[in-house]
């Protein structure tokens, strides 16, 4: 017979715990929420996004454990769900098993909404009779959607359709689920806080942690508008590394292509323009110049660094360049 090790034990302090006081709608615990926990296969990222009519949903009703799970944990959220849950799968058991199990030992479950989604792309799903109309969840292959306080069912439907047709990257394809759940309705009461994160084992900075992507609004009128643009700032400095890559294999006009494409997706970054100006210089085609000023514009402060800076030796005694950066 299998045995679960510390899991056990954790759970069995779980089930002493009092019982959780009714769920009020100003309970800060109370979630209500659309999420979408999913995979891809092909690279083995697992991510979420959410969004909700609370403050910093990301920070509590999903979590994403980096080649192990994804755990939705929301309506009245209990971040049990994921401590044990993340430790349950790892020793081995089935996302449905360690579903059981730990609903079994939780006195408020009827006010839970819990899905899981697994490494292998195995799912479970809970949607507790507690939990506020209209709620729900689906899954799919590499995906699970839900919600609760929603529009109505077409929701789920929304993101479920979204993520089965979309192709690309997972942050995007978790992206555009979130804006087609909110184009269905989303969620009844309005928006508030947005989140997406990916994660990969040994993918973030350095090899350091499991997290790829990890971005949150907690609080915003339009938080799935603010966090694409956040998305896009992120994947933004992606393609700048690109672009230097490029640069320094030599195919300087290969890298002032992709530094143009690092200012579209972020044209507010003075970062990308300074770096489009680099690419044009070394490129000898565009005007490094109008570069130059649109990152001024965007960061006064810019004018300090620009002028201690050797990629643009060259230029940095003419007179455009001075009056940019006021040398």
């Amino acid at each position: 017979m299998r045995t679960y090790g510390s899991a056990v034990l954790v759970m069995a302090l779980a089930l002493a715990a009092p019982p959780l006081a009714a769920a009020q709608q100003y309970d800060p615990d109370m979630l209500g929420t659309y999420s979408i926990i999913a995979r891809d296969a092909a690279t083995g990222e697992i991510g979420m996004g959410v969004q909700s009519k609370a403050f910093g949903a990301g920070n509590r009703a999903v979590a994403v454990r980096g080649g192990v799970a994804a755990i939705a944990h929301q309506a009245s959220a209990n971040p049990m769900y994921a401590t044990i849950g993340f430790e349950l799968l790892a020793a081995g058991m089935p996302p449905q098993d360690a579903l059981d199990f730990m609903l079994r030992a939780d006195e408020g479950r009827d006010r839970r909404q819990v899905v899981i989604l697994d490494a292998q792309g195995r799912s479970a799903g809970w949607s507790g009779a507690g939990t506020s109309d209209w709620k729900g969840h689906r899954c799919g292959t590499n995906y699970c959607a839900q919600g609760n306080i929603l529009a109505g069912p077409q929701v789920v439907d929304a993101m479920a359709r979204s993520f089965e047709s979309s192709t690309g990257p997972l942050a995007e394809r978790l992206m555009a689920a979130l804006d087609a759940a909110q184009a269905a309705g989303g969620d009844a009461r309005g928006m508030q806080s947005g989140a997406l994160m990916v994660t990969l084992p040994l993918g973030g900075s350095g090899g350091f942690s499991d997290r790829v992507l990890d971005i949150r609004v907690d609080d915003h009128r339009t938080p799935l508008v603010e966090l694409r643009r956040l998305l896009n700032l992120w994947r933004s400095g992606q393609v700048l590394s690109r672009a230097n890559q490029q640069l320094q294999a030599g195919e300087a006009a290969a890298a002032l292509a992709t530094a143009q494409q690092a200012v579209d997706l972020a044209p507010e970054s003075d970062n990308a323009w300074i770096a489009l100006a680099h690419m044009r210089l070394r490129a000898g085609q565009g005007s490094v110049f109008d570069a130059l000023q649109r990152a001024v514009e965007l960061n006064p402060t810019a004018r300090q660094t620009l002028r201690r800076n050797q990629n643009f030796e060259s230029v940095q005694n003419t007179p455009e360049f001075r009056r940019i950066t006021g040398g």
